[in-house]
């Protein structure tokens, strides 16, 4: 998928400054000119849409939206963090899905403040406890400072620079106790959050494209 806008006209100096930052630039073109790898549905899968949103931040560094999930009775990603994102819902595309869903969660509108730049790889959990779900990553760019204002289903949000996943010690494994004992799990670490699960997993993705920025 070539770089697009969401919605058409012309860009703003912030949106434009994004745009043409080396590192946005350079994984916009990388993500136009691959394939992206996608999962085939069964009968009983669903298909879901998440957006890595991008800024540049101050000194020029780029960042990522990540959000930490309220907790729900019943909601097995309740506490994680997280990328925006939810289920498709018939009558829109995924890129749509992942567009509105980000709106929804965090007030950032990419349809009408971003671009999406394309899809990484389908992800599916590996779990067969959790939601049966095909999920579809979308990276984005948004112009200024990307001001957030969190749902009732965001408990916390922040933006983290790209190259704190690259940090010494970022990337390692932990010991998590889930719903069926304590288990291994790879996992991206930053500021006493744990990332883990399928947004580590999309995010070894991401920096599988960016690895020699």
């Amino acid at each position: 998928m070539a770089s697009e806008r969401a919605r058409g006209g012309g860009a703003d100096a912030a949106l434009d400054r994004a745009l043409t930052h080396p590192f946005i630039g350079r994984l916009a073109r990388r993500l136009s000119a691959r394939a992206p790898s996608v999962i085939e549905l069964d009968r009983r899968a669903r298909r879901a849409a998440v957006a890595l949103i991008l800024r540049v931040g101050g000194s020029e560094q780029v960042e990522l939206l990540l959000i930490k999930r309220a907790t729900w009775e019943g909601d097995p990603w309740s506490g994680q963090i997280a990328l925006p994102g939810g289920r498709h819902e018939g009558g829109e595309t995924l890129v749509q899905t992942a567009v509105r869903e980000a709106r929804e969660e965090t007030a950032i509108d990419l349809a009408r403040d971003g671009v999406i730049l394309g899809p990484l790889d389908d992800v599916q959990p590996h779990s067969v406890v959790l939601p049966r779900l095909v999920i579809t990553p979308f990276v984005g760019a948004v112009g200024g400072v990307g001001e957030v204002t969190q749902s009732e289903e965001v408990a916390e949000a922040f933006w983290m620079p790209v190259n704190a996943l690259r940090a010494p010690g970022a990337a390692r494994e932990v010991i998590l106790e889930l719903a069926g004992g304590p288990r291994r799990m790879p996992s991206f670490q930053y500021r006493g959050y744990t990332i883990w699960g399928l947004t580590e997993r999309i995010l070894e993705q991401f920096l599988a494209l960016t690895t020699d920025e």
